[in-house]
């Protein structure tokens, strides 16, 4: 069964830093795109940044500048790293992949989501 589990979140004075950490587990083949999301409290939840599977990223216009999204192909592994970060972005931040399940001789595509870590930014 296929996972995606969470780190680095945590509470942050404004104009500091952070790196999320999103590793996938399970019976993996291949991995897609992989995202970031955030849902502030009685917000919805927004695309922050993310990864295609090639290379390519894309980034809200709220965190261009600050945020840099990456992966590890060969950890499974998804980071954020979140700069000058602001008391706007205090949410709980999620992620997700498109992934292909299985084994060589059969296997499917899903999407999947992590429970989430919470970032707080206050002084």
């Amino acid at each position: 069964q296929v996972q995606l589990k969470e780190s680095g979140g945590g509470l942050v004075q404004p104009g500091g830093s952070l790196r999320l950490s999103c590793e996938a587990s399970g019976s993996i083949v291949s991995i897609a795109d992989m995202s970031w999301y955030r849902q502030a409290p009685g917000k919805e939840r927004v695309l922050v940044a993310a990864s295609g599977v090639y290379g390519s990223t894309t980034y809200a216009d709220a965190v261009k500048g600050r945020f840099a999204v990456s992966r590890d192909k060969a950890k499974n592994t998804l980071y954020l790293e979140m700069n000058n970060l602001k008391p706007e972005d205090t949410a709980v931040y999620l992620c997700t992949a498109f992934i292909q399940e299985g084994t060589r001789a059969w296997s499917k595509w899903n999407d999947y989501w992590g429970q989430g870590t919470q970032v707080t930014v206050s002084s």
